[in-house]
C-alpha cells in the first residue's frame, strides 16, 4: 500500500488532468481531458511508440536477444544515419541471474563506443576509452542493478537500471575501412546465464510520413507498463496518457480527442520541430538543448527519436540541423548553396575526433540518392581550403565549376532536404553551446 501522502499526491495529479463540465444543464457533472493535456500526453507517449516501432522492425528482421548484428558500412535503416562509422546493433536482456559480457578489442587512434539505451531512447551507458580511460578494452559485464551474479575477477561490471536495452556500436571508418570492419567484428556479446526473454510488445507500426492519431492512446497502458520512464518530473504526462486511454473507450470522447490530436498535438509537434524542442536556431542551424539524456525535456526526446533515433549524449557527439538557408527559406535541390568557415573557426577545431555533414530527405530522413553515391562530406573527402585558409562547402545537384570535388555534396534536383552536421568529441563552443555554424547562402 502507498504511504498516505504519496497516495494523496497521485490523486491530486490525476484530478488535475480533468476539466469539469456541466452535462447540458442537467445538474450532473462530467469530466473531459483538456485539449492541452491531450497534446502534451501525445507528444510524451510518441517517443515510446517510436522505440517500440523500431524494436518490432528489428525483431522482424534478423535480431536475436544478446547477439550483435554487424552492419556493412552504410547499410543501416533508421532516420539520420551517420555514415562515418561502421554500426553494429543489438537488443540486450539481463536479469537478476544473468549479465551480458561485452568483449571490446584493443583500439588505438580510432573513435569507437558501445552505447546502451532504454525503451525511451535515453542513453544509459557508453563503453569507450573516455568513460574507462584506465581499462578501455577487455571484458565488461552489463548487469541489472542489484543483481547477484558471480563474475570473473578481470571483468569490469556496469550496472543498468533496466532489464532490456538497445545497443548501438560505432567504429570510426576513417580512411581504412577494412580495418574498421575488422575491429567491428571483434566486438562480442554473450550472456552469462539464461535471462528471461520477453516477448516483443506489439504496438503501432506506422510510416514516419503519417503521424499516428488518437490510436496512439490505445497502446498507452502497454507502452508504459512495458517500460517505465526513469526520468522524474514526467509522471503527469504518463498519468494523462493512461486517463486518455480510458476516456477514448467512449465513442464520443474518442472522436473529440481524435480531433484534438490532429489539430493541437500534431500542431505542437510541427511548432517545436524547427528548434528541436527547446533548442535554438542561429544562422538557420538548430542546436537542441538536450540530446541523449533529456531529463524533463520530453519534447526534445520525442523530436530527436523521430528524426534521429539512438542519438548519443553530448560529450560523445553534438548534432546541428538545418532545414533552411540563412534567410529562412527551405533548402531545395534546385538551388546551389555554400557555407564558409573562417580560418579561425574550421569545423575540425570544434571536434576532438571528426566532423561530417549529410543531407537527408524531410519525410523518412534517409540520405539522398545521387549518381556519385556520395552521401557526406568529412575530412576523408579531402576538402580543399581557400587561399585565405577558410573552408567553403558546396551543396548542389551539379558540381559548381569553382568547387573542389571533396567540398561538394550532391543534393539532387526535386529534393527538399535538410542537413545534419555532427561533431564527434565536441569541444569549445560546440561543447558549451556558444558556437553556431555559418549560414547556408544561396548562389545566384
Amino acid at each position: 500500500m502507498q504511504p498516505l501522502p504519496a497516495l494523496i499526491g497521485a490523486l491530486v495529479t490525476l484530478g488535475a488532468i480533468f476539466t469539469p463540465m456541466s452535462d447540458k444543464g442537467a445538474g450532473a457533472q462530467t469530466t473531459q481531458v483538456s485539449d492541452q493535456d491531450v497534446a502534451d500526453a501525445w507528444l510524451y507517449l510518441f517517443a515510446r511508440l517510436l522505440v517500440l516501432r523500431q524494436q518490432q522492425l528489428d525483431f522482424e528482421s534478423e535480431f536475436k536477444w544478446n547477439e550483435l548484428v554487424h552492419r556493412k558500412p552504410g547499410a543501416v535503416d533508421w532516420p539520420n544515419p551517420n555514415l562515418d562509422v561502421a554500426y553494429s546493433e543489438a537488443w540486450v536482456a539481463i536479469d537478476e541471474s544473468s549479465c551480458t559480457i561485452v568483449t571490446v578489442p584493443k583500439i588505438s587512434d580510432r573513435y569507437y563506443t558501445v552505447q546502451f539505451l532504454n525503451g525511451w531512447d535515453e542513453t544509459l551507458a557508453n563503453i569507450n576509452e573516455r568513460v574507462f580511460p584506465h581499462r578501455p578494452d577487455g571484458d565488461f559485464a552489463v548487469c541489472l542493478r542489484g543483481a547477484n551474479v558471480a563474475l570473473p575477477a578481470d571483468v569490469k561490471r556496469i550496472d543498468l537500471p533496466v532489464k532490456y536495452s538497445r545497443v548501438l556500436l560505432r567504429v570510426e571508418l576513417g580512411e581504412e575501412w577494412d580495418e574498421a570492419v575488422r575491429l567491428q567484428h571483434e566486438f562480442k556479446f554473450r550472456a552469462t546465464g539464461s535471462p528471461k526473454l520477453p516477448e516483443v510488445p506489439r504496438s503501432l507500426v506506422f510510416d514516419l510520413e503519417k503521424l499516428p492519431g488518437v490510436e496512439a492512446f490505445d497502446f498507452a497502458d502497454m507502452a508504459l507498463d512495458s517500460e517505465p520512464d526513469l526520468n522524474p518530473g514526467l509522471e503527469k504526462y504518463a498519468a494523462s496518457a493512461r486517463a486518455i486511454a480510458r476516456a477514448i473507450k467512449d465513442p464520443a470522447e474518442r472522436a473529440r480527442i481524435a480531433k484534438i490530436v490532429q489539430q493541437r498535438a500534431h500542431g505542437d509537434f510541427a511548432k517545436y520541430g524547427p528548434p528541436i524542442g527547446h533548442g535554438r536556431i542561429v544562422n538557420g542551424w538548430a542546436r537542441p538543448a538536450a540530446v541523449g539524456n533529456y531529463n524533463t525535456d520530453h519534447i526534445a526526446r520525442t523530436l530527436i527519436t523521430y528524426g534521429g533515433i539512438w542519438a548519443n549524449v553530448m560529450p560523445e557527439v553534438m548534432y546541428y540541423r538545418a532545414s533552411t538557408d540563412g534567410t529562412g527559406v527551405h533548402l531545395d535541390g534546385g538551388n546551389a548553396y555554400t557555407m564558409t568557415f573562417p580560418k579561425d573557426q574550421l569545423p575540425q577545431s570544434f571536434a576532438k575526433y571528426f566532423w561530417s555533414v549529410i543531407a537527408v530527405d524531410t519525410t523518412h530522413f534517409r540520405v539522398l540518392p545521387n549518381p556519385t553515391n556520395r552521401f557526406l562530406l568529412n575530412r576523408e573527402t579531402k576538402p580543399q581550403y581557400n587561399p585565405d585558409g577558410s573552408l567553403t562547402l558546396h551543396f548542389a545537384a551539379d558540381k559548381p565549376s569553382d568547387a573542389p570535388d571533396g567540398n561538394w555534396l550532391p543534393t539532387p534536383k526535386g529534393s527538399v532536404y535538410r542537413l545534419t552536421f555532427r561533431f564527434y568529441g565536441p569541444i569549445d563552443g560546440v561543447a558549451n553551446g556558444t558556437y553556431f555554424l555559418p549560414p547556408l547562402v544561396k548562389r545566384q
